[in-house]
């Protein structure tokens, strides 16, 4: 059974992840202060080094707890594509799209996670793929990356201007595009 002050850590915890996941979103990983995150939580900064060591390993738990949102969120029975889609017009997602930006950076303490978080989701959509349903001279490798790509690009020009891009012509277009022999549902 769990103690109370067990229970009062994990809420901390758990309330400047989520604090932190917002502000990321909105400001970015550089411009985010832990008086900025300790604020919106609610919580004393001095909590943030005691849970997290520092800054990146706060930025580590709100990617690990992203990253975990995302892949239990998608059903191995549902239909791949909607799902994703779906992902896409979730407010937390803005994360993704955010720091994305600065993970392509040289040295950026971000693309190692974003490494890891492309290669969860090429993972999730090659396991999706039926291997003799691809067409010739394709790789299921280079399906899945053309995939994700193609999910991240629309994702961050919808993130840009949602009034200028209609996401369900574009699940429709996508669909259109993909032999019918890759069913994704």
């Amino acid at each position: 059974m769990a103690t109370r002050r067990t229970e009062t850590t994990q809420e901390s915890r758990r309330l400047l992840v989520t604090a932190a996941a917002e502000l990321f979103a909105e400001k970015g990983y550089r411009q985010t202060s832990f008086i900025d995150i300790a604020d919106r939580a609610g919580i004393s900064r001095g909590s943030i080094p005691w849970h997290f060591g520092n800054k990146l390993g706060l930025l580590e738990a709100v990617l690990d707890d992203q990253l975990q949102a995302v892949l239990t969120g998608f059903s191995p029975s549902g239909d791949a594509l909607e799902q994703v889609m779906g992902y896409i017009r979730l407010p937390a997602t803005r994360l993704f799209i955010t720091l994305l930006a600065e993970a392509v950076e040289a040295g950026s303490p971000i693309r190692e996670h974003y490494a890891r978080l492309h290669e969860a989701l090429r993972q999730g959509a090659r396991a999706r793929l039926p291997a003799h349903a691809l067409p010739a001279g394709t790789s299921p490798e280079a399906l899945t990356v053309l995939l994700v790509g193609t999910v991240i690009g629309v994702h961050a020009q919808w993130r840009v201007a949602p009034e200028a891009i209609d996401l369900d012509a574009v699940e429709a277009t996508i669909r259109a595009l993909l032999p019918a022999s890759l069913d994704l549902a």
